[in-house]
């Protein structure tokens, strides 16, 4: 970031300008939103109070002003920043210039590590809104935890983001200006945004804490906002007055003001009606009966003068519902089976009552509910949605097709948008009577993703079978297939020329397509198992192609052999090149912990020869593997292990040379993709993905915490990852969101953060508790200087030579002290890495390591989550058995047995470990009195006599002095501190 020329220009920093952290992207990035303040000067006389110091109250306690901070909403007008000219425009997204140049450099460098570039897909289970004008086709969708303004006719994406779990539910105002987003999960949030400017002007904070927002609307004068929760807490007012209605009713699924009077609301759940007269903290629920078959209640609105309602139901059925006079109550008149199919859409347009159906039918009614218009040529799958363009119609009535009715009038209507539940969403203009698809987008469970290794192009596949190919520079579809037989597409990979693109199916089915056209021969499918294929990859030279259960041979694609090596699900797949004579290597990686190479050329057909195979990890879980890049003499293979491990191990010995501390934080490492170098970069990066995250890592790996940064990229969970061919764009697949997002990472970017984090030490400084000049520090180099004393001699008188380094046989003794005990497996590969790591360059094995080294070396090797309750407790089920009143114990002899024989190391490691991860740091030794087997002796302590059946309590509070505290195990100390007592 030192070279003026790598800072981005001011057209590069335009997405800035449109929400100040929002995305506008035809190939451009985003980052978060920096809660710029929306001009309100754009809007049509009506909105939210988004003045400086603006508050809430509470009617339903007190009419005093409640604090902002106490009421937990964030409102984004009080920055103080320069007005805005005013326009004359109305569409969304009007750009505005109000941050400096130096502002905008600052949160580049912040927000542009990975950038998110473009969104593929949409809930299909939320509404599409239409916010067209009569220049451009701009819609409004969910797509897992963001918001997505799309223009069509300009292909371009505006990305809101500020949610952390799914979007539940989504309204717009009347006149489009404004937009609410919710979601539900933990800590929910409710944000209000500016389509103009695209920026959040308000955020409320757990409007819902139990389950989130299930439904939301606006009012018609855009001053209240209604929220509906999953929870007991169902129903929430947001304006000048705090309302809070709690129902006991099943769980309403769609809430609406009143147009004509914005105290009244409805709201519906599937066998009930709910009425609201907010003002005065009335309700009434109804959930009338009839003599006929009613069907589930879908959707209810008001019509246009407010005196009448209507429900549709999901047999095709509208009940009629009308104000008691003198009342504000609403009663049932009448049920009337409007239609055969079911109901899935009702809303009001003008003078129509507009329907959608089971069967993919629009159809527009007039207030009496007679049939005025129909839609039913367009062949679609069940209606999600029907949104109306803001935009009146034109004059006259040329080029409009006529009515239903007998008069055969010209049909004048407005442009609308629909949305089907296959992911499908369209624009109709009724001039014409034209419906142009503006999306088709996976409606399944989504994993599978690939990138052309020389081409722009990504290809994704879903369980319902379509398989899409998309040119991602472009933002265009290129091609498309959609598999009948066996629909559930699991895998994806291109062989490296290009030529081919293999799928594995859940049926256990591969087929390979030919890269551009989709296309295969029926030699070129094979099913060897009826298991889903997990896996698929493909030899360097395209002549191997590997899936988890089989190797195929590239002459005409014959069954080179099959072998299972694990019995435990196959982690990752990967081929390689043997050193010395560049042929094709495999390996796989399992659940079992082992990892297994395979002899491609002595392998016979239907037979498949191991090499060797090896045990990767004696505790940690390995999760995935690549090919380290060219960085060092060595040629290594990184493994990612579960919790916070990766290791790098030689490939022709085998040994582990180097563990280092992984960038996950603590969620396990699923997939990780070297990228190839960059010309604007001279270091090598690694892209990864974790439970939820999509994150880049500076290699070589050292463990530095400055190294890396993630952000969130799907909140249900990410399933796949992939790379395009240079390097610069990262694909993850969301999985049960049915969503592919297209990150642009950045590599300067972080590059510039990490040299912010300091060099040499002063990063892994920040991982010791007190930093440089803490506690920690200080009693590490304490242990350092003893073992120079401990290994010349404690007892000697001649002079003490103070040196820089020990011995390497010290390094045991020292991270025990430290509360780090590693397994002697663990232990040989710490001694191996030491010894060993500067070999390739020097020639020469290392005898002794200096302060620097050991502070690296126990930064990556102490667990930086400890020992969890959960963990100690499952432990604990699988040693001991329940007793007469279902509790689980230990019997005292079967203890001591396991801990001295059975068990072995890795019991007296779970043992030691629990009670010194509190750094009280105290050798702890177990011993038997030969008289008398019914007590503990521990050094340092008084006897501890022990029952005869030990239960969870018992071993954690009594024996090894624990207690449960946040989750974790922590020391419950005496008054001077101390764990254990000296005699």
């Amino acid at each position: 970031m030192s070279d003026v020329s790598e800072m981005p220009t001011e057209d590069q920093l335009s997405w800035m300008e449109s929400g100040g952290g929002q995305s506008e992207t035809k190939g451009g990035g985003q980052g978060e939103g920096t809660g710029v303040e929306a001009n309100n000067e754009d809007a049509p006389g009506q909105g939210f109070n988004m003045a400086p110091g603006s508050q809430v109250t509470d009617q339903t306690h007190s009419a005093e002003p409640v604090d902002l901070r106490q009421s937990q909403v964030v409102t984004a007008t009080s920055l103080d920043l320069p007005n805005k000219s005013k326009s004359d425009r109305t569409h969304p997204l009007i750009r505005v210039r109000t941050l400096n140049s130096r502002l905008k450099m600052v949160l580049w460098c912040i927000f542009r590590f990975q950038t998110l570039d473009w969104a593929f897909g949409i809930n299909h289970s939320l509404p599409v809104f239409s916010l067209q004008d009569h220049e451009r086709c701009v819609i409004l969708y969910a797509c897992s935890h963001v918001a997505v303004i799309y223009d069509h006719t300009s292909n371009t994406q505006h990305i809101l983001q500020g949610h952390c779990n799914p979007v539940s539910c989504m309204c717009v105002s009347v006149d489009r200006r404004w937009l609410v987003t919710a979601d539900s999960g933990g800590e929910s949030l409710v944000i209000i945004w500016d389509t103009y400017t695209g920026i959040p002007v308000r955020t409320l904070f757990d409007c819902h804490p139990e389950g989130g927002v299930a439904a939301l609307a606006l009012s018609h004068d855009t001053k209240y906002l209604v929220t509906v929760g999953a929870g007991a807490v169902q129903v929430k007012l947001r304006a000048e007055l705090d309302v809070t209605i709690y129902l006991s009713s099943p769980l309403q699924t769609h809430v609406l003001f009143n147009p004509a009077d914005c105290m009244q609301l409805l709201s519906n759940s599937e066998k009930r009606v709910v009425f609201y007269r907010w003002a005065s903290a009335i309700y009434t629920q109804c959930s009338p009966t009839f003599k006929r078959v009613v069907g589930l209640f879908s959707q209810s609105v008001f019509n246009s003068g407010g005196v009448q309602a209507y429900s549709a139901t999901s047999l095709g059925n509208v009940l009629l519902w009308v104000q008691e006079r003198g009342h504000s109550t609403y009663k049932a008149l009448r049920l009337i089976p409007l239609q055969a199919e079911g109901i899935t859409v009702l809303t009001v347009i003008e003078r129509f009552i507009v329907t959608g159906d089971a069967r993919g039918q629009i159809k527009f009614y007039d207030e009496n509910l007679k049939l005025i218009n129909s839609y039913s040529e367009f062949g679609l799958d069940p209606i999600a949605s029907v949104s109306f363009s803001k935009e009146c119609p034109p004059s006259g009535s040329k080029g409009y097709a006529v009515d239903c009715t007998l008069k055969a009038e010209p049909f004048v209507m407005r442009n609308f948008i629909f949305s089907t539940v296959t992911a499908r969403v369209a624009h109709v203009t009724p001039q014409g009577n034209v419906a142009q698809d503006l999306l088709m987008e996976h409606a399944d469970w989504l994993g599978a993703v690939a990138c052309h290794p020389q081409q722009p192009l990504v290809t994704t596949g879903s369980h319902s079978g379509a398989l899409k190919v998309w040119d991602y520079e472009r933002h265009q579809q290129v091609c498309s297939r959609v598999f009948q037989k066996h629909p559930k597409v699991q895998c994806l990979a291109y062989d490296p020329r290009g030529f081919y693109l293999a799928v594995g199916f859940a049926s256990g089915e591969v087929c390979l397509l030919d890269a551009c056209t989709l296309q295969s021969e029926t030699e070129d499918c094979f099913s060897h198992t009826t298991h889903a294929i997990t896996h698929i990859s493909f030899s360097r030279d395209s002549l191997y192609l590997a899936t988890a259960v089989s190797v195929y041979i590239a002459q005409r694609w014959q069954l080179q052999g099959r072998f299972q090596s694990h019995y435990h699900p196959i982690q990752d797949l990967l081929f390689g090149e043997q050193l010395d004579s560049k042929l094709p290597c495999l390996f796989s990686l399992g659940l079992d912990r082992r990892l297994v190479e395979y002899d491609l050329q002595n392998s016979t057909e239907g037979k498949l020869v191991i090499m060797q195979e090896m045990r990767v990890d004696q505790s940690a879980v390995p999760s995935c593997m690549a090919w380290y890049p060219p960085l060092t003499p060595e040629h290594f293979l990184v493994i990612a292990s579960h919790p916070d491990r990766m290791k790098l191990f030689d490939c022709t010995t085998m040994m582990c040379r180097k563990t280092v501390l992984s960038p996950t934080r603590g969620s396990p490492m699923k997939k990780m993709v070297v990228l190839p170098q960059t010309q604007d970069s001279k270091s090598r990066h690694m892209a990864y993905i974790t439970r939820n995250m999509v994150g880049m890592q500076i290699l070589p790996l050292d463990g530095n915490p400055y190294n890396s940064n993630m952000v969130l990229c799907h909140s249900t969970g990410v399933a796949g990852l992939a790379c395009s061919h240079d390097g610069r764009l990262a694909f993850t697949a969301g999985g049960p969101d049915s969503t592919v997002f297209c990150w642009e990472m950045s590599a300067t970017a972080l590059e510039a953060a990490a040299a912010l984090g300091g060099k040499d030490l002063t990063p892994f400084y920040s991982l010791l508790e007190g930093g440089r000049y803490g506690a920690q520090y200080r009693e590490v180099e304490d242990f350092f200087y003893y073992c120079q004393l401990r290994s010349q001699g404690l007892d000697v008188t001649e002079p003490t030579r103070v040196s820089t380094h020990i011995s390497l046989s010290e390094v045991p003794f020292i991270l025990r002290a430290m509360g780090v005990y590693p397994t002697q497996q663990e232990m040989e590969d710490i001694l191996n890495e030491l010894k060993f790591g500067h070999h390739a360059e020097t020639g020469r094995c290392a005898t002794e390591l200096d302060l620097p080294e050991l502070i690296r070396l126990l930064v990556n090797r102490r667990s930086m989550q400890g020992l969890q309750h959960q963990d100690l407790l499952q432990v604990f089920k699988v040693l001991g058995k329940p007793d007469a009143s279902g509790r689980v114990v230990i019997c005292r002899d079967e203890l001591l047995e396991l801990l001295q024989t059975t068990v072995g190391e890795h019991g007296i490691k779970c043992i030691i470990y629990t009670h010194t991860h509190t750094h009280t740091h105290i050798y702890i030794y177990i011993y038997i009195k030969k008289s008398d087997s019914t007590s503990l002796c521990v050094y340092g302590a008084d006897v501890l006599p022990v029952p005869r059946e030990i239960t969870m309590e018992t071993l954690l509070a009594d024996i090894l002095g624990l207690s449960e505290a946040t989750g974790g195990i922590q020391a419950s100390s005496d008054a001077d501190g101390s764990v254990l007592k000296k005699n």
